[in-house]
């Protein structure tokens, strides 16, 4: 199902920080388990002092309020998180989709144990270039590479 009446804006530091951040905390709870609370919480602040602010992020709102974000390096989506009550309405289809109309081409990391994001990944047509056995921070968690070409 398509949110029809989703908006998707820049970021504005000012308003959506501790919102951004909230939903990328929960969502990353639900996501990743396999991390532990402690990693997400210490990574927690450095999504809100270096990841938001250096990142190109856009926003998806209904009526007005927050529900997901993307956030691109370039072309590379260092996350994209939906609050956990509003994922599978589209939200994430719609935020890849506005990314890729103004990038053509798009690359991820993602971890392989979060099955739901391989299997949304791979639906939307991104082909897995390679994996690895450390993510990002050399971290023990096992991760593939992805990209999608408009």
């Amino acid at each position: 199902m398509q949110n029809t009446s989703l908006v998707i804006r820049p970021y504005d530091a000012a308003t959506d920080l501790k919102t951004l951040s909230d939903i990328w905390f929960d969502a990353s709870l639900a996501a990743h388990p396999f991390l532990g609370e402690a990693l997400l919480i210490e990574q927690r602040r450095l999504i809100e002092e270096t990841y938001l602010p250096q990142a190109e992020t856009r926003v998806a709102c209904l009526a007005g309020e927050a529900v997901g974000f993307i956030s691109l390096l370039g072309t590379f989506i260092g996350g994209i998180f939906i609050a956990p009550d509003r994922q599978g309405h589209g939200i994430g289809r719609q935020l890849i989709a506005d990314a890729l109309a103004r990038k053509r081409e798009l690359s991820l990391e993602v971890y392989t144990a979060n099955d739901q994001a391989v299997r949304f990944y791979a639906a939307l047509g991104f082909q897995e270039l390679s994996r690895s056995e450390m993510d990002g921070s050399g971290l023990p968690f096992p991760t593939a590479t992805m990209r999608l070409k408009g």
